[in-house]
């Protein structure tokens, strides 16, 4: 197993570290632009397996060569949010990004799966299915697994209780439209709805909406990267592993919720093959209305692409 991660920043160098960690791949290649970044920071990686007794092969470069062959490629790359940017601001610069790492990723992994971290997500997700020509099922947005891990912490914090035992749901696009489903989360399988009060819930909901640009409001310089890189790893691991597990994913809807020709997170099946079923819940009207705005949302801006 070979995966390569696009992008040396601190999501892409934070992913390499976790998935050398885990041992899911016997190489993984780390790409960036900026020279001496990739390489300074594989070989620390690298430098740490003697130590966490993993081994595994770790390669940074500028280039691509070193790449090919690759089973599955993260792409990261792109600039990080600002304080006030929102995930539409990032649109433009980023999709030109994406669209040429994708080009330079797919032409020496034609047989690859994508998982698409850039953001703004689902518009970034359609640039790199796009231009790489792939089927839907090896083009995978990641946005539901982090939202999803957003929402179980703050109820978590909220109950005061362990994050094992809380379960949640989000669908929807990875950013202010995104659709968190109280009734479908739980703790110990008890409804959050049973436990919290309506306030609390709308509170908690907003929360998850906005946990991202509330971790660049304390940063100032940076956005987040450590929840973003273990929700990434989640997904390569139920790939590589062929676990079948059940992720909130950014995936091209065909008629399914009723939405089609677009990225929107809903629940899939991930396994060795990529995306391998995309699971449909049932939801109420209020529920669907607000997915299929969130879905408007993000046809909308890939309406706006120049590709």
């Amino acid at each position: 197993m070979k995966i390569t991660v696009i992008g040396a920043g601190n999501v892409g160098a934070t992913t390499a570290q976790r998935l050398v960690d885990r041992a899911l791949a016997n190489e993984v290649v780390l790409v960036d632009i900026l020279e001496g970044i990739p390489q300074g920071k594989a070989l620390d990686i690298y430098e740490a397996t003697p130590v966490e007794k993993m081994d595994v092969k770790v390669v940074g470069t500028n280039a691509y060569d070193e790449t090919a062959n690759s089973d599955i490629v993260v792409i990261t790359a792109g600039i990080a949010r600002k304080p006030g940017m929102s995930r539409d601001d990032l649109m433009n610069t980023n999709s030109g990004i994406v669209k040429s790492c994708t080009e330079a990723a797919v032409a020496k992994s034609p047989k690859a799966i994508l998982i698409v971290v850039s953001n703004p997500l689902d518009v970034m997700t359609y640039v790199a299915m796009k231009v790489s020509g792939f089927p839907r099922t090896r083009v995978i947005g990641m946005a539901g697994v982090l939202d999803v891990a957003r929402f179980r912490s703050f109820i978590a914090m909220e109950l005061k209780v362990s994050v094992e035992d809380v379960s949640a749901f989000v669908l929807g696009g990875h950013g202010d439209s995104m659709v968190p489903l109280p009734r479908y989360s739980t703790v110990a399988g008890i409804p959050i709805t049973e436990l919290l009060s309506k306030e609390a819930v709308e509170r908690l909901v907003k929360r998850t909406r906005d946990g991202g640009i509330e971790i660049v409001n304390y940063l100032k310089t940076g956005s987040a990267y450590y929840a973003p890189s273990s929700s990434t790893v989640a997904m390569v691991e139920s790939i590589v592993k062929d676990k079948k597990r059940i992720l909130p994913c950014a995936v091209w809807l065909q008629g399914e919720y009723g939405i089609s020709d677009t990225f929107v997170g809903v629940p899939a099946k991930l396994g060795r093959s990529g995306m391998e079923e995309i699971l449909q819940i049932k939801l109420n009207d209020e529920e669907q209305a607000a997915l299929n705005r969130s879905a408007a949302d993000v046809k909308a801006n890939i309406a706006k692409l120049k590709l």
